[in-house]
């Protein structure tokens, strides 16, 4: 299964150069940017600012970390985030 990581939106690039994107902001790695192409983005409306994501498949580009796949967080997602960090927390002995 592929890593998700849960980050906000910080803002909305509508006439990026190779089209919509997103630049959200996750609390390791900083900014990542997602397309808001209909291959990258999989849902029907796209996020506001301070909106959280899922991003998936990220790939290191020149200028930064770019998601492959992103969607929209719902409440599924809060409890398999939290059942991994309780997992991890168990795993280093904590």
């Amino acid at each position: 299964m592929a890593t998700e990581y849960v980050a906000i939106v910080g803002k909305i690039i509508v006439d990026g150069k190779h089209g919509p994107y997103g630049v959200a902001h996750h609390r390791e790695l900083g900014a990542v940017t997602f397309s808001l192409s209909n291959s990258v983005w999989i849902e029907e409306k796209w996020p506001d600012p301070g909106t959280v994501v899922m991003l998936l498949d990220l790939r290191m580009k020149r200028g930064g970390w770019r998601a492959e796949k992103a969607r929209l967080f719902r409440p599924e997602d809060q409890t398999s985030n939290q059942q991994q960090q309780s997992k991890g927390a168990n795993q280093d002995g904590q």
